[in-house]
Parts: C-alpha cells; structure tokens; sequence
C-alpha cells in the first residue's frame, strides 16, 4: 500500500476524510455554528484530495462543497464497497500485478477465493449471455437490464459472505485472511449518459463493488470490444462518465477505483466531431446514419487514454490481439506524461492465445505485461467458458456410459479436496447446512432434534470422522446448563394468548 510522508500505511480509515462523515452528516448552513462546521468539513475533504496518497495523480473538476452538498444529512456506510477498494488499493500497491477471472456465479467467485486468487472481476458479457434480471441469454450489446451487473456483485458477496460464515463458525481462518476478494465489475458505457452513469455507479457501491470500468462506446449501440460496429463517443464525453463516476463515489463516501477503457484501437465510427482531440482521426467520411468515420489503431487509443488519465486510477486498451509490442507501446506513451498511472490489461478468450503466440511467449506475457505497469491482469469470459467446457463434458460422458462418468467427477473432486483444499465436494456443509444447524441450535438453547448435518448422508459417506460443524454442536450442547424449559407438546400448539 502507498505510504505517506513518514512512511506510515495510509488506510484512510484515520484520514480528515473521515471527519468528514461526521461533519457533513450533521452540518447545516442555516445557522453560525453551522456555517463554521460546513467550512471545516470541506476544509478537511480538500486536505485529503490533496494530500492522501490514495488521491495522487486524480483531478476532480467540482468541489468539495459540492459533494457536501449532494450527500444528503445521514451518512450509510458502504461496507463490502469501502473494504474491497481499500484491498485492492493496497494489493496494487504491494503485488507485481493482480490476476482476475471472470465469474459468472457465486460459487465460482467462492471457488476463486479458494484456490487463492485475490481479486474477481464481474464481467457484462458475462452478464449478458447468462446472468442478467431479464432471464435472457444476449450477445454483450447492452441489451439486459442496467441493475444486472450490480445484482451479479451482489449475489457474488453473498456467495463470499456464506463462505465467510461457515469457515468462520467452524474457527477456520479464510484463505487469504479473507473471503471477500475485491469485485472489480463492468458499467459498460453506462447505459446512457452521464446521470446514468451517476446511478450506475451508486449501485455499483450499494453492491459491493470494489472498482467499476466504463468506456467510450456510444452506450445505445454498444458492442464487446471484440465485434465490429462500435460507435466511439466525443473524448470530453467519456471523460464526463468518468467524472460522474468519481463523484458518485465521493457522494457515496467510498474510495472506489475507476478503470477508464478505450476501445479506439479498433472502432471506426464516431458520434460528433465536436471535441478537437478527436479530429485528427477523422477521416471526414459520414455514413448513413450520420457517424463520422474515423481511424482507428493505437495512436487514437494512446491519445484518448492521455486524456482519460487524470480522472482515472487504471487505464486499460481493449485490443483486438495479444500483443507485447502494442502493449508497451500503449503503456510507454501514457508513462511518458503520467509515469505512476497503472495500467490493466484483457487477456481475452476471443484471442487464440497458441496461434497467435509460442508456449515460451504465453508463459511470460502476463510477467513482461507487469513489467510495464499493466497492475490488473484478467481473463473477462473464463467463467462462461470454464461453466460450458465442463458441464458439455460431464454430459457428454454420462451419455456415454452412464453413472461411470459421474464416479469418475466425484473422484476428481476427493484428489482434489485432498491434494489442494477444494471443498465443494461436501456440498451440504458447502452451502451452509451446518452454519444454520448452529442457528437452530442458539435459537432452541440446544435442545433441537431437527439438526440437518449430522447423521446426513454427507456426513456418513464423505467424511471420516464427525464434520467440524457436528462437533462444535456437540461442544455447544453439553454449555448449555439450564435450556429454555420445554413446554408439554400439548402447550406447544395451543395459540399464545395476551
């Protein structure tokens, strides 16, 4: 994590920001005393920006006595939102660079967690192919409702946070420290303009999002950076988004990250040719339904990235192709006016990795990419893909021969479990079952009969001994010295009177 001036880990949890919630949340501008705790609440927002580490480098173009204003008199704490961002703040700053997969459920943001990656990215193509509130299966186009992704960060925290209950009771420590890896999730282009992006960006943080990405697609005839057609829009457009964005998480209270993409490299089209930074591309074409055509390649990207940098803590370039070359190109013109700003990078599945490149350069491409600032490294689809190839081959081979390609999953699940900590075997415990027999347990001071895990088949079959969660409830009901008196079953269904 970036240090301050005394080489003290900056938490921002003892910053003059945090004054501020205390301030603001009470502070009214109708009388003197009011007047003068408004002025130091600002004072004290103005001082963090300026000197909080956590804020180097980002410019906000509004004041602090505009966020004061639009926080509203009653501070809500952002939990999941404010300690994901803290986290990722501090593995950027402490790690040669942060790899994510792409998770299209919560157990498979849980199997992550587990198997020790330290960061989940929540992806919108993901979303649109399987995991979107309009129960649809779409191309990554914007056509799923705008609270999907949030409700996808949401259903992933809850997963996490199960995860988190259930080790926890067991007096297991979490892998990692912790279970609640960083939700890094896409906003695409907002789904509309910048209020959108406004509200977009609140639900992202009421959902526990850690870092939120936004890029320069017209938001009405958005397309995955890797088809044709996109629509980029005018640069001080985008950079309004990412303003939009940052004032919401100030508004919010949260330090969440903003990642800025740029799909210039690839798209040719443009909405208006209104900004001046964008005219050097176009090639004063039009077509039918108005655009500008433009040229697209690395320069317009490197140049819109310059752009979005002081309003963004990652940059990152959607390409069409793994390629160092064109990646330290990109990187080294940002460096060049912004050294510290980091970079991300989309090792995406629509490349083929083995014909575009030799064992010898896959094996080292995320090394070299970190090498050159690329701090978040991340395969967006690897949830689609990993939930497809497995599910077709499992039901490929119990077509086959039945019950025998089943047995053989299940003892890949054992060597798993017994080789490297893999836990979803015993699905029962997985979800929860012993986590809420301890409930039913405190609820009835012990003296419940309808304990679900022990005695399960679970507990019989796949365990040699009892299960963790079968011996703390024994340990809880040999404590429990006077039990909540029973009552004659004959008591216990009659109505309870006044």
């Amino acid at each position: 994590m970036p240090t301050n001036d005394n080489g003290n880990k900056n938490t921002m949890k003892t910053s003059p920001e945090s004054l501020t919630r205390h301030l603001s949340a009470s502070t009214s501008t109708s009388d003197e005393g009011g007047t003068a705790q408004w002025a130091l609440a600002q004072e004290c927002m103005e001082y963090e920006w300026a000197n909080n580490p956590r804020w180097k480098g980002v410019e906000r173009p509004y004041s602090a006595e505009a966020v004061l204003r639009l926080r509203g008199s009653i501070h809500i704490e952002h939990t999941l939102a404010r300690l994901g961002a803290e986290r990722l703040w501090e593995l950027v700053g402490s790690e040669a660079y942060v790899k994510a997969l792409g998770a299209v459920t919560g157990n498979q943001a849980v199997q992550q967690v587990q198997a020790g990656l330290k960061a989940i990215y929540v992806s919108g193509w993901q979303v649109a192919a399987d995991a979107n509130n309009a129960g649809q299966m779409y191309p990554d186009q914007s056509l799923y409702p705008a609270d999907s992704v949030p409700n996808l960060c949401r259903r992933i925290n809850n997963a996490l946070q199960r995860a988190d209950q259930v080790h926890h009771a067991e007096g297991k420590v979490a892998p990692g420290q912790t279970w609640f890896a960083p939700l890094v999730a896409d906003a695409e282009a907002g789904f509309g303009g910048t209020l959108n992006a406004f509200e977009l960006m609140k639900a992202m943080i009421e959902a526990g999002a850690a870092c939120v990405h936004f890029e320069d697609q017209l938001s009405s005839a958005k397309k995955c950076g890797h088809l044709g057609g996109k629509v980029l829009v005018p640069t001080n457009e985008a950079v309004q988004k990412l303003v939009a964005a940052r004032l919401a998480a100030d508004v919010m209270e949260v330090p969440t990250l903003i990642m800025a993409r740029t799909d210039a490299d690839s798209a040719h089209l443009l909405t208006s040719d209104i900004d001046a930074r964008d005219r050097e591309f176009c090639t004063g074409k039009r077509t039918p339904e108005g655009f500008y055509a433009i040229r697209g390649g690395i320069d317009s990207a490197i140049a819109r990235g310059l752009s979005y940098a002081p309003y963004a803590d990652f940059l990152w370039c959607e390409t069409s192709h793994p390629d160092l070359e064109e990646a330290r190109q990109f990187a080294e013109a940002i460096h060049a006016k912004y050294p510290e700003k980091m970079l991300a990078y989309n090792c995406s599945p629509s490349f083929n990795w083995r014909k575009k490149l030799d064992e010898d350069t896959i094996a080292r491409f995320q090394t070299e990419l970190a090498g050159m600032g690329y701090k978040f490294q991340f395969v967006t689809l690897a949830g689609f893909h990993a939930l497809n190839l497995s599910m077709f081959e499992l039901a490929r081979g119990y077509n086959a021969t039945g019950m025998a390609a089943y047995s053989g999953l299940q003892e890949r699940e054992f060597a798993s479990e017994r080789d490297h900590g893999y836990q979803a075997v015993k699905h029962q415990r997985f979800v929860g079952t012993g986590y809420f027999d301890q409930v039913q347990q405190v609820i009835s001071g012990g003296m419940t009969s309808t304990t679900a895990l022990e005695g399960s088949t679970e507990a019989e079959q796949f365990s040699s001994g009892k299960t963790p969660t079968a011996n703390l409830l024994t340990k809880m009901k040999a404590t429990v010295s006077e039990p909540f008196p029973v009552m004659p079953h004959e008591e216990m269904l009659q109505p309870s009177g006044d």
